[in-house]
């Protein structure tokens, strides 16, 4: 593979660490007061679900989040930041992008009506497919300063 500037490793990483900003940036913005207190979140994602022309969206969401709103609240933020972190750091990489692919294709079901999510969504979704297969912790991460998955 021929490249400028940086190897083809590199510029993985590069990818890598951009959709872990992405991940932090989602996390950063959201308003936790609101989440958490408020459960303002999870409220607008029934909204959402409970309109869904699949049946089977409402019916996976009133099974797994209606019930307990507050901890699928946290678990929501949460992993964003934790995403967000593991790709930055390279830390259990291979693991966070196959959280972050599996987060991307909720929210792209989720929301299949909201073209305005659905580019973030197939982008990101994307973008940890080649990064997980092209084995993006190579160089850059603390999974390659450890030995780890290599």
């Amino acid at each position: 593979m021929q490249t400028v500037w940086l190897s083809g490793a590199e510029w993985i990483a590069v990818l890598r660490i951009g959709l872990g900003l992405w991940w932090l940036e989602s996390w950063r913005h959201k308003d936790k007061k609101g989440w958490f207190e408020r459960g303002t979140g999870i409220a607008w994602a029934a909204d959402v679900a409970g309109k869904h022309r699949w049946t089977f969206v409402k019916g996976g969401f009133d099974r797994v989040v209606r019930p307990r709103p507050e901890l699928m609240a946290y678990v929501v933020v949460y992993a964003e930041l934790a995403l967000g972190l593991g790709l930055v750091l390279g830390l259990l990489t291979p693991v966070a992008l196959v959280g972050g692919l599996l987060l991307n294709l909720l929210y792209l079901v989720l929301m299949i009506h909201d073209w305005a999510e659905q580019g973030q969504n197939a982008m990101m979704a994307l973008i940890s497919l080649v990064a997980l297969f092209a084995m993006g912790w190579q160089v850059w991460s603390l999974d390659a300063a450890t030995g780890l998955f290599l």
